[in-house]
Parts: structure tokens; C-alpha cells; sequence
């Protein structure tokens, strides 16, 4: 006979077992039927951090993040989302490309020394609206670069 904590633990586990959350392979096979994906070891994760030294609302796409990753980042935002630069600023070791999102002035930025960035390019004089704005294209862009990752591993 099983004692009583036994049992609770043996009614827990059942009930996590049925709200499980599906993961990022199982939602696509689910939302394409008959899709092939190809599974790795690897798991896909990504959680984007949010900042506010600077005195503004900064998204953290990549603290040690590379070109290849800034350059995928900017095809998001000028393909997929089909939003041009209004300005792009290419220095030795910061790159700094303004967009508008929705009406507000963003800076997509990467830096060696601090990854890449996205944050209002008024960063000391950001309204609210703003900082809500760099939020909002925060959770968008982790959506579609998981996307995209879990794309490259479909057979």
C-alpha cells in the first residue's frame, strides 16, 4: 500500500504529464500535418532579457551575439516584417540601424563588446510608449528567430 505522500507525488506527476507544454517541434508538426522534422540533442531556446540602465527599455538579443546573428535580426525586421532603415551608422566596433515600428523611432544595434540591442533611439528621452514599443518587438522577433532556427533543422 502506498503511503499517502507517495501517492500525491505518483497524482502530481500524472497531472504534469497531461498539462505538459508542447514543445517548439510538436507545436509545428501540429500546425503542419505531415511535416518532417529532423531532431537534434540540441534545444532551442531563446529568452530575450530587457535592460533599463540606460534610462530607456532595452531589449537584449544576444549578449555575445555575432554579425551573422545582427544581420539575421535585420532580415526580420526588413523582410518579415517589411519595416525599412532609416539609418544605418557602420562603425569599427558598433553597428547602429534606426527603423519605425508602429510610430516609434527604434535603433537596432550591435556592439563587440555589449551583442545586439534594440531600443529607442532617443534611449535618455524615451517616452513610455516607446520603452512599451521595444517590448512589444522584443517578443516578435524571439518568436520568428526560433522560427527560423527550428526551419534550418527540418529534413
Amino acid at each position: 500500500m502506498l503511503k499517502n505522500w507517495q501517492a500525491e507525488i505518483l497524482r502530481q506527476k500524472k497531472q504534469q504529464g497531461k498539462q505538459r507544454n508542447l514543445g517548439v517541434s510538436e507545436q509545428l508538426i501540429r500546425k503542419n500535418p505531415g511535416l518532417i522534422v529532423k531532431t537534434t540533442r540540441k534545444t532551442i531556446t531563446m529568452s530575450l532579457t530587457l535592460r533599463t540602465t540606460l534610462g530607456c527599455t532595452e531589449a537584449i538579443i544576444a549578449d555575445d551575439g555575432n554579425l551573422n546573428l545582427f544581420y539575421r535580426v535585420a532580415g526580420i525586421i526588413n523582410e518579415d516584417l517589411r519595416l525599412k532603415f532609416l539609418k544605418k551608422e557602420d562603425e569599427f566596433d558598433t553597428i547602429s540601424w534606426s527603423f519605425k515600428f508602429k510610430g516609434h523611432t527604434l535603433t537596432l544595434q550591435y556592439d563587440i563588446y555589449n551583442g545586439i540591442t534594440v531600443l529607442p533611439t532617443k534611449a535618455q528621452g524615451a517616452d513610455v510608449k516607446d520603452n512599451k514599443a521595444v517590448v512589444e518587438l522584443a517578443a516578435v522577433l524571439e518568436g520568428k528567430l526560433i522560427d527560423r532556427e527550428l526551419l534550418r533543422n527540418i529534413a
